[in-house]
């Protein structure tokens, strides 16, 4: 599935919460939506694909390797751009941050995400458990 009929059903996912309300609200045939969903959004009529995105406020940029910017992408870039340097490092470390764990790149496991396992030997987990008891005694 190409990277545009993704973000579409996504779209149509957060903000319509189904294709049938998203057909009645755009007025395009259901039958429409769907076999652009099922056959990619590339495979239909050129009016379609832009009444389609039009609606969910989609807008694409670079034809090669197209980039697609949504309206909360062109909320969030516009905030970043505002941004002093400081504020601009924070955003993108962040970024990387959950990047890395999203990709599996990274050992962080925030929000219940994906992360590695560390494998210590038992005498390191003892002094783990003790300096933890320790800690929880100086309370």
């Amino acid at each position: 599935m190409d990277d545009l009929t993704r973000l579409v059903q996504e779209e149509i996912k957060r903000q319509y919460k189904s294709v049938r309300q998203f057909s009645f609200a755009v007025d395009i045939p259901l039958s429409t939506i769907n076999s652009a969903l099922h056959n990619g959004i590339g495979g239909s009529s050129f009016d379609t694909v832009l009444q389609i995105c039009h609606a969910l406020g989609i807008k694409a940029f670079q034809v090669e390797n197209p980039f697609y910017l949504t309206d909360d992408m062109q909320q969030i870039l516009s905030q970043y751009v505002e941004l002093d340097d400081y504020g601009r490092h924070t955003i993108s470390s962040v970024i990387q941050v959950e990047y890395d764990r999203c990709t599996a790149k990274g050992q962080i496991a925030a929000f219940g995400g994906r992360g590695k396992s560390v494998h210590v030997s038992s005498e390191q987990e003892a002094q783990a458990v003790d300096a933890l008891r320790n800690i929880q005694k100086k309370k």
